[in-house]
């Protein structure tokens, strides 16, 4: 493994694994390019220490060669942001003549790597009614082409380069399986050293009081956050869709609000070990609940384990942001993912947006507070936060399995 700041990239190419994963709109335009800049760090050291560049990103998930998922589209900007013209090779396994024709300060974006299921090592186009032999000799066969697709990619390269956390708990031949190909040629990018050391913060060198927030729908995708992070904390904040199970399981009528009644057992064994290991849960204790799932359903106030029948909990109350504003500020280490409320209706986004006020507040006076999830993002994003917390991590589900305590693929790719 070697370190980007170290190596010597003169005359070298380095292939470089970002996450150009964007959102585009009808006409293909890039509605917010935070990836695209996050990466820019990395493939600018490349091209300034005399290096080359050949850059691999997937885009959306297609299941077949579609035109409106071709990195094309995104050509141009990325060029504008590097500074460099990036030339574009519209197949990422016939790519051979333009990545040996580069020279120093020059850049190549292979296209879509999801335009092939040897990226992923999954079959496709397998019928429906297919028997379990046809299903095993498509994934066999899938597998072993998967070499050579891995194998194709590398040899267009020197070094190679993983800077792309959001993939990173992803074991696909972009991510993972092509750093073997550069026993002594392999190191992480800027961005993914930087998602690597905030985690670290918060699991494993977190100041005290440390604080998790963690919300969302359902207590199901975050079980086995909930029960890797319980013994780390001091203060564990629950809120969401997810929070109406944990205080139903607390004997709490929780109306029509969303829950998992087989995940009961769970929650109230989640609360039990808290109480056990001297941790304080803090639910939600007011609520604003509506008779309709619908951002312009009338809606009142009521206290969380007393919600009506037929009432539903969109988001949470004041008195909820209140307590839970009193927690944050006296934290020295903060760490939030999911949404305390329906994020994607304006009238129910209050409290996920008083959060983020409280972690920009939080970091202010000294606290260290790290953000992933979509709709967490969005929301410091959306304040004008972004820069006000200590990190802002770039990966949902990558970021989910490493505060589960799980090893990602692609990070243990470099580091093997």
């Amino acid at each position: 493994m070697q370190n980007i700041d170290t190596y010597d990239f003169t005359g070298k190419k380095a292939i470089v694994r970002v996450d150009f994963n964007v959102p585009l709109n009808e006409n293909f335009e890039i509605t917010d390019d935070t990836r695209i800049r996050r990466a820019m760090p990395t493939l600018k050291k490349v091209l300034e220490k005399g290096g080359s560049l050949i850059i691999m990103s997937h885009l959306g998930r297609p299941k077949k060669v579609d035109p409106k998922f071709s990195l094309r589209h995104i050509v141009k900007h990325v060029s504008e942001c590097l500074g460099a013209p990036v030339a574009f090779a519209p197949d990422c396994q016939k790519a051979d003549e333009m990545a040996a024709a580069l020279k120093p300060g020059e850049a190549l974006l292979l296209e879509n790597l999801r335009y092939y299921a040897e990226e992923e090592g999954k079959p496709r186009g397998l019928a429906e009614d297919a028997t379990d032999e046809e299903k095993a000799a498509a994934k066999k066969a899938v597998k072993e082409s998967q070499k050579e697709f891995t194998r194709k990619l590398a040899s267009y390269a020197d070094c190679y380069i993983n800077d792309a956390f959001g993939t990173a708990h992803r074991a696909h031949a972009s991510t993972a399986l092509i750093a073997k190909y550069f026993p002594e040629d392999k190191m992480f990018g800027y961005l993914m050293e930087g998602e690597i050391k905030a985690i670290d913060n918060v699991l494993k060198n977190a100041q005290h009081p440390f604080t998790a927030i963690i919300g969302g729908s359902k207590v199901s995708s975050k079980l086995a956050v909930l029960e890797n992070l319980l013994p780390k904390v001091d203060n564990l904040i629950i809120g969401g869709g997810m929070g109406y199970t944990f205080i139903k399981a607390e004997g709490g009528k929780i109306g029509d609000s969303l829950h998992e009644d087989d995940l009961i057992p769970q929650a109230q064994e989640i609360l039990a070990k808290a109480k056990e290991l001297g941790k304080k849960v803090y639910l939600s204790v007011q609520t604003r609940v509506t008779q309709a799932f619908d951002n312009e359903a009338p809606s009142k106030l009521v206290p969380s384990h007393e919600i009506p029948d037929g009432w539903e909990g969109m988001d949470c109350g004041p008195k909820s942001s209140e307590m839970w504003r009193e927690v944050i500020l006296a934290s020295k280490t903060v760490l939030w993912n999911g949404p305390v409320g329906v994020f994607e209706m304006p009238n129910f986004a209050v409290g996920t947006l008083q959060i983020a006020k409280d972690l920009a507040d939080a970091t202010a006076a000294g606290a260290y507070t790290l953000v992933g999830g979509g709709d967490s993002v969005a929301a410091v994003t959306q304040m004008g936060y972004a820069d006000k917390v200590s990190y802002v991590s770039t990966g949902g589900g990558a970021m989910l399995e490493a505060i589960e305590g799980k090893d990602l693929p692609g990070i243990a790719a470099i580091r093997d």
